[in-house]
């Protein structure tokens, strides 16, 4: 269990549907997001351009239809390490 909330305060683009992330406790990494493309809000961002429309609103990674994903899921979906 998290003591502390670190939320996203970067992202950017790096192949398919990976969003390399910038964590405001120092910790950086890529996250593949194609296992969380299912369901009527995420269908669109299946589409390679919609995706990449992304942008950080609200301590996390959103794009203009409304999807998002918690900022604590992003977290500990891989090992993070510290930024260079």
């Amino acid at each position: 269990m998290m003591d502390y909330l670190p939320l996203v305060i970067g992202a950017e683009y790096r192949s398919e549907y990976r969003i390399h992330i910038w964590f405001s406790d120092g910790t950086a990494k890529t996250v593949d997001f194609s296992g969380w493309l299912d369901g009527p809000i995420f269908e669109p961002l299946r589409e390679p351009t919609y995706f990449r429309g992304f942008f950080v609103d609200g301590g996390t990674v959103a794009w203009p239809n409304g999807a998002d994903i918690a900022p604590e899921t992003l977290y500990e979906a891989a090992d993070c390490r510290a930024a260079a």
